[in-house]
């Protein structure tokens, strides 16, 4: 589907212009998925005996208790019409010093009227347990770092669910969620996208110098929301696509950075 150009002065609708933070009860919390993490383990089908099962089940069930994700999103209205300091064409929200530059963020937001910016992190405390894990049972703590990583997935998941529910209540269409680092968009945006949220404050996360996430375990995602049909609906992530396929870690263990099926 073909669209016009964003407008100036473009504003989003009054029931997702305000941040929304996502904390959720004890009883609310998602659920973290054990294949996921076996998928972050490395795994590919192979058996897996009981004593890791019964490990894997433990340390997840434990930080499901124990650790509560925490997360804030809004929306903004996308510019289709901006070009990088190279000339080429980008995406920036109105509003925000936020610039994607690369062509995989122009293909999925170029059509978009809006952009629901995502941060969701597991907090310090999951960083302390992974250091001190580390330190006194190293396969505990690997068996930790997959729980964690599918936690934050599991929660970014929830953030995700409650766009599309409050953009569809508009009769908005949404797009899969795309975060720095996927094919040619880099991390650098990072920076201005927790600034952007106010994750800092709202959530704990900040940025370091290289524009990684901390804590670690964090996630910044963004889904175009369209006035009609949703561009690149079903143009998920794959490694035939990814500009890091010959250098990935994940493809060297047999595996993905995104959740398969």
């Amino acid at each position: 589907m073909e669209s016009s150009p964003n407008i100036d002065g473009a504003t989003v609708p009054a029931p997702l212009a305000a941040p929304v933070l996502y904390r959720p009860e004890p009883a609310e919390r998602p659920r973290i998925n054990r294949a996921e993490m076996l998928r972050y383990l490395g795994y590919t089908g192979q058996d897996v005996n009981e004593e890791l099962s019964a490990r894997i089940e433990r340390i997840a069930a434990e930080l499901e208790r124990s650790v509560s994700p925490r997360g804030v999103r809004r929306v903004f209205p996308v510019d289709a019409r901006a070009r990088d300091a190279a000339g080429e064409p980008c995406i920036r929200l109105a509003g925000t010093t936020v610039e994607l530059v690369g062509r995989d963020a122009f293909r999925h937001l170029k059509d978009a009227s809006y952009c629901a910016m995502l941060a969701c992190t597991l907090g310090m405390e999951s960083e302390r347990r992974l250091r001190t894990l580390g330190g006194q049972n190293p396969l505990d703590a690997t068996i930790l770092d997959a729980a964690c990583s599918a936690y934050v997935e599991a929660a970014v998941g929830a953030m995700d669910s409650a766009v599309k529910r409050a953009a569809s209540d508009l009769g908005l269409a949404s797009n899969w969620r795309f975060s720095c680092g996927y094919g040619d968009c880099p991390l650098d945006a990072q920076d201005a996208i927790v600034a952007a949220l106010d994750a800092t404050r709202l959530i704990g996360l900040t940025v370091t110098p290289s524009h990684l996430l901390l804590p670690s375990k964090s996630v910044t995602a963004l889904i175009g929301l369209f006035e009609g049909d949703a561009h690149a609906a079903d143009m998920r992530p794959t490694c035939a696509t990814c500009r890091m396929r010959s250098t990935c870690a994940f493809r060297a263990r047999g595996t993905t950075c995104y959740a398969q099926g």
